[in-house]
């Protein structure tokens, strides 16, 4: 049975298992690169003490959106498989919120495929976070550098991504 390319989910993910389901698809895997990003207890831009995040998203269309991105991946590196699992609902500071995972021959198709998702998923996936601070709930708003991160790809960010 093939795992599925994308996963969008409000229970935890096990990375090992992921892995190596992934792995297990190709006998001709020899590089695996993955990343997992985990809430912060603190904002990124302002500093400010994180209680909790909530993310949102838009069913059927963020799925879409992601396997165009994995799509692209893969046209792009050479890479043999792809695996994206983005949780949503309420989280809290250590949470896993995302894993990125690729596989492929060597290392380097794998590592840079693994950072161009990301940077591609930090900027164009159709999710909404808010954080719940000391001084209240906010939206979280993209920040320039993803879309930097992003441009280095030759893609410019989508307006309201």
């Amino acid at each position: 049975m093939t795992t599925p390319r994308v996963s969008i989910q409000t229970q935890d993910f096990d990375a090992s298992a992921e892995l190596a389901a992934l792995r297990a698809q190709d006998k001709r895997v020899g590089a695996v690169c993955c990343f997992v990003g985990t809430v912060r207890d603190r904002n990124g831009a302002e500093g400010d003490a994180v209680a909790s995040m909530e993310l949102e998203h838009y069913p059927g269309m963020t799925e879409k959106s992601i396997e165009a991105m994995i799509d692209a991946a893969m046209a792009r590196f050479d890479i043999f498989g792809a695996r994206v699992i983005h949780r949503v609902g309420l989280l809290a500071p250590l949470d896993q919120i995302v894993l990125v995972a690729v596989t492929s021959a060597h290392r380097g198709a794998s590592f840079e495929a693994c950072e161009f998702l990301m940077d591609y998923l930090k900027t164009q996936a159709p999710f909404w976070k808010k954080e719940a601070t000391a001084q209240g709930a906010r939206w979280v708003d993209a920040r320039v550098s993803d879309d930097a991160a992003l441009a280095r790809w030759g893609i410019t960010a989508a307006p309201n991504a």
